[in-house]
């Protein structure tokens, strides 16, 4: 007997629509769209799921819910807004609660022009919304420094201007308005200038410009040269605003643009609006992924959701790989010039608001910082659990000279100094990178397995395949070969080396991955070479007191132990030296440093 989710899983209709998963407690639990219902629903319960939050809602489905739309563009809009009135629990979201700040041009006589962050539906004409505030501020100060425009709150109705009820004001004196509450600027002059905001706030300056230029050139025709002078200044104020904002060809018009920057856990979604070649409106979110989505997936309900918020009515969108919006916008993947250069611009943006926000986090939460850069190393170096903890080998050695190793420990992507250790090389003679690798991977695991201590989730081995074929010798003697992931890191371009793999992997130079790779490297390296170099100065020491004739290795300890170093030895008086080793021991070495 079918249950009743097969029973709805088999009467799907073939068309487009959008589908509601429930759980048992008739919670939507997840919303999705589909050009075919039936096909895309049975997909979650026919396919072997990688990802376990996926095989999670599978699960939890008790009863499903669809509604057939007319297309698939019905089905994003339906799909997006239903995502907002249930924030389903395994639906990623756009979090954004921030009200910004429009330019509004009030439906009135003699319109004023001004900032609002609240929209009224009374027929005025709102521009935006601004993500940035400092923006919006510096285009209505630009619009006020050319127009002169009324700032007083009065109804200037015809009939209230002609019975004579208002007086102008000190804005009128000022030069910065030219009274239309005494009459003294008509209603089509005012307009005029309306007009031509309302075209600069779209981003279209050439008609201003135009006008600017001939009336400069009128004026001075007539030798009225102050007033000439003034309209220059406008003129400068509007063409630097412009030179400013143009960043790609002029041609370019009322076009939105995504792009999207994704690692294991977020999204990054940066949206630009252009109007006659310039960036009008610049925004990023960020999204939380819930079931492994990929960055199509999340694009397309980002591009629907910020259209909606800003309230785009753009036919035309660019993005960097094909993304399925419905049949009323044209979707455009640029390939070269100057539209793939707007798509390059985006992606650095989304990618410089990514950056930020880890820099905030790590102070703010460093819980997420620490759980976002393990997956991402878990990912990027394909290992079967986050590495936790790391542990990374170097030997040292300078002609076959004192050879020593060193172990640095890392836990959660950060130094564990007080868990780093030295080795001395003891079954090796001469400079054997091979065998003094092999030893040393041995005597640290052998006593961690003996000492019950946790293992690391992944061993780094500072070299190439020589290297890492010597530490998995060590992990095969001690039954360790498969239970903890090991690689090999070659210095001379990076590469990563795997067991068994003679080819190796190359991750991006900029990835988090390779830089705590780089960095575990360097740290057992630096902390090799002070072992090295210590034993060094120790032996060069001893070497040049042992030079004295009929000196033994217990007088050499005890100078040493008191004066420190040869060279004080060296300058130290008789009297001194008598006190520490005696009369006729002090009399050798005071007449081999002075003969």
């Amino acid at each position: 007997m079918p249950t009743t989710l097969e029973i709805q899983i088999k009467t799907l209709p073939s068309s487009p629509g959008v589908y509601q998963y429930f759980d048992a407690n008739d919670v939507i639990i997840y919303v999705g769209k589909a050009k075919n219902l039936k096909k895309r629903v049975s997909s979650y319960f026919t396919k072997n799921h990688e990802n376990g939050k996926t095989r999670v809602l599978v699960k939890k489905i008790v009863s499903i819910k669809h509604i057939v739309v007319d297309t698939e563009t019905d089905a994003l809009l339906l799909e997006n807004n239903l995502i907002k009135k249930y924030q389903p629990k395994y639906n990623v979201m756009l979090k954004d609660d921030k009200t910004y700040p429009w330019i509004c041009i009030k439906k009135e006589r003699f319109p004023r022009v001004f900032l609002t962050r609240t929209v009224i539906k009374d027929g005025s004409e709102y521009f935006g919304p601004y993500t940035s505030i400092r923006t919006a501020k510096a285009l209505l100060d630009l619009i006020k420094e050319i127009y002169t425009l009324r700032t007083c709150t009065f109804d200037l109705s015809k009939e209230k201007i002609n019975t004579g009820k208002y007086k102008i004001c000190l804005e009128y004196h000022l030069g910065n308005c030219k009274g239309p509450c005494e009459n003294f600027q008509s209603e089509e002059n005012y307009n005029e200038a309306i007009k031509a905001i309302r075209n600069i706030v779209k981003g279209n300056f050439k008609e201003s410009l135009e006008k600017f230029q001939e009336m400069m050139m009128g004026f001075a025709e007539k030798m009225e040269f102050e007033e000439a002078q003034k309209v220059k200044e406008k003129l400068d104020l509007l063409s630097n605003y412009q030179a400013k904002s143009t960043i790609v060809n002029p041609s370019i018009n009322n076009v939105d643009v995504f792009s999207i920057i994704s690692d294991e856990s977020y999204g990054y979604v940066n949206f630009f609006k252009i109007a006659n070649g310039s960036i009008i409106q610049s925004h990023t979110t960020e999204i939380k992924k819930k079931l492994d989505e990929t960055d199509a997936e999340i694009l397309s309900l980002a591009i629907v959701e910020i259209r909606q918020r800003f309230n785009s009515m753009s036919k035309e969108v660019y993005v960097p790989f094909k993304v399925d919006l419905g049949d009323t916008v044209k979707v455009t993947v640029p390939k070269l010039g100057d539209k793939k250069r707007i798509i390059e611009l985006s992606e650095r943006n989304a990618k410089y608001y990514r950056q930020e926000q880890f820099k905030q986090i790590k102070i703010a939460d460093p819980d997420r910082h620490v759980k976002r850069i393990m997956a991402q190393m878990q990912k990027d170096l394909r290992l079967s659990e986050e590495p936790r903890h790391i542990e990374c080998f170097d030997n040292s050695n300078i002609q076959g000279t004192h050879p020593v190793a060193a172990c640095v420990v890392f836990k959660d992507g950060k130094p564990s100094k007080k868990e780093y250790r030295h080795y001395n090389i003891k079954t090796v003679e001469g400079p054997d990178d091979f065998a003094s690798m092999e030893e040393v991977v041995f005597r640290r695991y052998k006593r961690l397995l003996a000492e019950d201590e946790p293992l690391p989730q992944l061993i780094v081995i500072d070299g190439g395949k020589g290297q890492l074929s010597s530490a998995l010798k060590s992990l095969d003697l001690l039954g360790l070969r498969g239970k903890i992931a090991i690689i090999g890191i070659a210095k001379r371009l990076e590469e990563i080396y795997y067991p068994g793999d003679p080819i190796p992997m190359y991750l991006d130079k900029k990835s988090e991955s390779l830089k705590i790779i780089q960095f575990l490297r360097n740290e057992a390296h630096r902390f090799g070479i002070t072992l090295h170099r210590n034993k060094r100065s120790k032996s060069a020491i001893q070497s040049e007191l042992e030079q004295i004739p009929a000196i033994g290795k217990q007088t050499i300890t005890s100078l040493l132990r008191k004066f420190k170093s040869a060279k004080r030895v060296k300058n130290a008086t008789f009297e001194e030296l008598k006190a520490v080793v005696g009369d006729a021991r002090a009399k050798k070495v005071f007449k081999y440093f002075n003969p």
